[in-house]
């Protein structure tokens, strides 16, 4: 796999983390709530986990 491969994945990976996050990060100390917010932050982490976890098994697999 080339270097430019391996960096769209990353940067994509940090583009979605921060957009995702940030919305969490919204939605908790707006109207919501950090305790409504909570399930939300559980989405979005296990989301960031399972995007992690296929682009790094993408990574190897590719070798």
């Amino acid at each position: 796999m080339k270097f430019s491969e391996k960096f769209a994945i990353f940067l994509g990976i940090a583009l979605v983390g921060i957009f995702l996050f940030g919305l969490a990060w919204s939605i908790s100390t707006g109207l919501a709530g950090f305790n409504k917010g909570i399930p939300f932050w559980v989405i979005v982490i296990f989301c960031l986990s399972l995007l992690i976890y296929d682009s790094l098994k993408s990574i190897k697999n590719k070798k």
